[in-house]
Parts: structure tokens; C-alpha cells; sequence
């Protein structure tokens, strides 16, 4: 879906549970109001709404946002065809999803590592 090269320019995600859509639009470097029709266009997209209509996106719906932006500003897509491209890679696991769980698996694995080393 998005590649890792895609996001170079972009900063890393905080290890936050919520983002505000403000947080978002800088993570992701895309306006907010481009975030709200997003939602209109992409079902996918359905960040929580709170007190007073506010939307809280969590690391997923980022996950999501940058993928979007990918496939339309980076690879050229329609929002049509992005949405069918999301819609058709829903069966199959998200690669931001992967990546981020195999990160977390190594780095457990090096945790446990220096433990295992600290006691020689």
C-alpha cells in the first residue's frame, strides 16, 4: 500500500492513544479540512467523535491518513480508485500494521536479548 519511502519527509508518530484532527494535519501534512472530506469519501476513516462533535483520530486512522495521502499525492490515484485500492488490501493486513508489529517484535527481542546477556 505505502511504502516507507513515502514517509520520509513526514515526522514520526508520537506513541499517543489520541490525536486531535490539528495533530493529525501536521503528522500526516495534510490540511484539515482535506482530513474531514476524507472521511466523507473514505468509509474506512471514522475517527471517534467526542464532546462537541470533536474528532480524536488514533494511530490506525494516522496509519490510514498516510496511506491515503500516499496513494493520491505520491502515486497518483483518484480518491476512486484510492478507495477501491483500500477497499480491495481490507482482506489482507494493513502493511503499516506489519511493519509496525514486526518493529515491536524485534524490538522485544532485543530487550530480552540484553537481558539474557546481562546475566552471563
Amino acid at each position: 500500500m505505502l511504502e516507507a519511502s513515502h514517509n520520509n519527509e513526514l515526522p514520526p508518530i508520537p506513541g499517543k492513544r489520541y490525536f486531535t484532527i490539528g495533530e493529525v494535519s501536521t503528522l500526516c501534512a495534510v490540511k484539515p479540512h482535506v482530513l474531514r472530506y476524507w472521511e466523507a469519501e473514505f468509509p474506512q476513516l471514522k475517527p471517534v467523535k467526542r464532546r462537541g462533535n470533536r474528532r480524536y483520530y488514533q494511530r490506525g486512522d494516522v496509519e490510514l491518513v498516510r496511506a491515503i495521502r500516499g496513494l493520491l499525492y505520491e502515486e497518483g490515484y483518484t480518491i476512486g480508485g484510492a478507495r477501491q485500492r483500500l477497499s480491495s488490501d481490507d482482506s489482507s493486513p494493513n502493511s503499516a500494521e506489519v511493519q509496525s508489529t514486526v518493529r515491536d517484535c524485534l524490538n522485544d527481542l532485543e530487550v530480552a536479548r540484553s537481558l539474557l546477556q546481562s546475566d552471563d
